[in-house]
């Protein structure tokens, strides 16, 4: 098994193209064709785990964060980043990181949270835009069911919770092919009047380069008109943060002793106490204070999020009940979930869940 195929698999679950611009996911470290021995995944790539890596035969690791946000200009061994680089190389060690592609994940950190929470009726609390695009083609007449099977395979037609979702109607095209041209209906230099079938689909951006080498090669005409748009609706299963609920209501203080044990913090940093019982949540793991505001908007009773400054605590404007449990913490379970997906994924390789507690951060 290649490292590519790893990859390949890790992408169905967090595409890469919904990445945030600001971030550096992908192979940070390696080469895709390299034969795999084992896998180890981390929250971090430090140089410890990289060690722990050597010492298990894995040669991939599939850490989270990526251990290299900006660019380097040197690689002397002088800071932690250029140690664990440099380490690897000389190992044949590759890196790969999914960080806010799999924030953006249905199926992510957000979902690993809301598990541990028990949350039901789960929802996207920032979608992200620009993520649906409509395909428009034109096939003649008795065609379309054939095609749209195939774009549908491809992965088209998804909307939300729907799938198989297409609009077709009927009418007349016009063609006339030069010498050159090929056609399956008609004759060189005929102009041909053609009853056909018009069909609108969706399909999500990261599915764009599948569904189009479907409908070049199902198509049956020689040329295939088509236009690819983006649609300004939002997707309901792509975005920053979820909100779930609470199957039964919690006080403020035993809702955030409950949220304590679960989430294995030594502290909660949390906004002034409103005197109402907790049953909307919204979390967002990691860096999350940018999204108080759309947490206020969506009514949550609570926002979980990671690394608020003071005067992100203003911010809350006793409207929202906000609470601070750590970088670190709000993460620590993203390492499980992507050993779970992998293992059922893959059976012929070692998928290892590292040891090693890489969060910088101590309680005295």
């Amino acid at each position: 098994m290649k490292i590519k195929e790893v990859i390949d698999i890790l992408e169905e679950l967090a595409p890469l193209s919904y990445t945030e611009k600001f971030d550096n996911t992908g192979l940070i470290v390696g080469n895709y064709e390299t034969d795999l021995s084992g896998i180890l995944v981390a929250l971090d790539s430090l140089e410890n785990v990289v060690d722990e890596a050597i010492t298990k035969n894995c040669n991939l690791i599939i850490s989270f964060h990526p251990i290299i946000f900006s660019g380097l200009k040197k690689l002397t061994g002088q800071n932690y980043v250029e140690k664990v680089v440099i380490k690897a190389i000389k190992n044949n060690i590759a890196i790969f990181s999914l960080h806010t592609a799999l924030d953006n994940s249905w199926n992510g950190v957000n979902a690993m949270i809301c598990s541990k929470l028990k949350l039901i009726n789960r929802k996207i609390l920032i979608p992200k835009k620009n993520t649906i695009k409509k395909l428009t083609t034109y096939v003649p007449e008795g065609h379309s069911q054939k095609l749209l099977t195939h774009l549908f395979n491809a992965g088209a037609g998804t909307i939300g919770n729907y799938s198989n979702c297409s609009f077709s109607s009927n009418g007349t095209g016009s063609f006339m092919g030069n010498k050159e041209a090929n056609p399956i209906i008609g004759s060189r230099g005929e102009l041909r009047f053609e009853k056909e079938t018009l069909i609108s689909i969706t399909l999500p951006a990261h599915r764009k380069v599948s569904v189009l080498n479907a409908l070049l090669k199902y198509h049956p005409y020689d040329e295939v008109a088509y236009e690819l748009t983006t649609l300004e609706n939002n997707n309901q299963h792509i975005g920053m943060g979820m909100i779930g609920e609470l199957e039964v209501p919690y006080s403020e203080t035993d809702f955030l002793t409950f949220l304590k044990n679960t989430m294995k913090t030594e502290c909660i940093r949390h906004s002034k106490l409103l005197n109402k019982p907790i049953q909307k949540v919204a979390v967002l793991g990691g860096s999350g204070s940018f999204a108080i505001s759309n947490a206020i908007k969506e009514g949550v009773d609570v926002f979980i999020t990671g690394d608020c400054k003071y005067h992100d605590f203003f911010k809350a404007e006793n409207q929202v009940l906000l609470a601070d449990i750590g970088h670190y913490e709000s993460e620590q379970f993203t390492k499980e979930l992507l050993v779970a997906y992998l293992n059922k994924k893959i059976t012929t390789f070692a998928v290892l869940l590292s040891q090693i507690n890489t969060n910088p951060i101590t309680y005295f």
